[in-house]
């Protein structure tokens, strides 16, 4: 089920970005199949494969690709795919024998995605790094904090995931509509430091325009404006405020017991302390349940800070099922929604290499020269 039904898509197996964008391919519909190592290379966070969400709903064999009848079988496999992504320093797929130029031979249709931090060229390209050092050179993590405050990581969300993954999978369905007219696949270059630094636009023009200060803590939506941060109440909670359009402030207001009238000025930024401090004292004065009571559902634009444990019984997820549980794990549903394609439950997370030998064989790969591999050691059935 989904829109991307029909569409087959090899991954070679890495960590962050391209598990991520794999997944989002295979939760709409792409039967994607994720090559690999034999061995254990301990990339990533180690945990029960269960709890490895990011290689939900998706198969993998696993194959030496360090062996000559190996990297023939990925050839094969790229042969019979309409898109690969792989998220390696540049040069290493080339140097394995399955480089774009290789892969495009075998299947001139082919969306070649790659995904990497630095990009493909530069003076940075082949240096290792991760999501944090990505962001940092882009403007994005010197704007996300509080005054006076060092940067804050924003977990790896900005790098890896929005600025790499979603990057890299938006890339590669345009790839694949330009493929329906042209018939012709081509590489899909996405790069950590490209997707950050785009997502960083309107505030590049904001900043052009004087309207954004260089320094963190300072504007609108880095917590410097009263009216669009966080407060702690009575019992240790937290109510996220953003009511930044008067009309909705003026309700915000209203609602939490403050005279707008008694306030100075937000249009001067010198008096957002001040006004920071009477909401602030406002907030504290009872338990985030109460003022969710009083402004959830209102035009207040307020809403209570859950954590991870939380949200997902947050009565407005569950109306939505943004969460669903699979295999005894609470989880994140498919996003977006289609009307017409809509997307199926996503299968559990499979160790590496359980079914691996049976979705060769569906990807065309012939039953008796999987047997061989598997007897030579070139596939395996558990990662070891």
């Amino acid at each position: 089920m989904g829109p991307l039904t029909g569409y087959r898509v090899v991954e070679f197996a890495g960590i962050g970005p391209g598990p991520m964008c794999a997944m989002l391919l295979a939760d709409l519909g792409a039967t994607v199949l994720r090559l690999d190592r034999p061995v254990s290379s301990g990339l990533g966070t180690e945990r029960p494969e269960a709890f490895n969400l990011l290689n939900r709903s998706r198969v993998s064999a696993l194959v030496d690709l360090k062996a000559p009848e190996g990297i023939a079988l990925a050839l094969d496999l790229v042969a019979a795919a309409d898109a690969s992504i792989e998220g390696f320093r540049p040069g290493t797929m080339e140097r394995l024998g399955l480089g774009p130029e290789v892969c495009l031979a075998r299947n001139p249709r082919l969306v070649y995605g790659r995904m990497t931090g630095w990009g493909q060229d530069g003076p940075l390209a082949l240096a290792a790094g991760h999501d944090l050092n990505y962001i940092a050179l882009t403007g994005a993590l010197h704007a996300i904090g509080r005054a006076g405050h060092p940067p804050t990581p924003p977990l790896n969300l900005v790098g890896d995931y929005g600025g790499g993954a979603l990057y890299l999978a938006f890339g590669i369905v345009c790839a694949l509509l330009e493929a329906q007219k042209s018939g012709r696949g081509q590489v899909v270059d996405a790069a950590m430091i490209d997707g950050a630094a785009s997502l960083m636009a309107p505030f590049f023009g904001l900043h052009a325009a004087d309207v954004h200060s260089d320094q963190r803590g300072e504007n609108i939506l880095d917590s410097g404006a009263p009216y669009y941060d966080v407060y702690e109440c009575a019992d240790g909670k937290y109510l996220s405020v953003a009511p930044i359009e008067l009309k909705f402030r003026d309700e915000f207001y209203r609602r939490i017991g403050i005279d707008a009238k008694s306030l100075p000025s937000a249009s001067d930024r010198k008096n957002w302390p001040a006004i920071k401090e009477v909401i602030a004292a406002r907030i504290a004065t009872k338990p985030l349940a109460d003022w969710s009571a009083l402004l959830e559902g209102t035009d207040a634009c307020a809403a209570p800070v859950l954590s991870m444990a939380e949200a997902p019984h947050h009565p407005h997820h569950q109306a939505r099922g943004t969460f669903i549980e699979i295999g005894g794990v609470m989880q994140p549903a498919p996003a977006p929604r289609f009307s017409r394609t809509p997307a199926g439950t996503p299968t559990p997370p499979r160790p590496p290499g359980d079914g691996g030998a049976e979705a060769l064989i569906d990807w065309g790969i012939d039953a008796a020269r999987v047997a061989r591999l598997r007897s030579e050691g070139i596939v395996a059935d558990r990662q070891a």
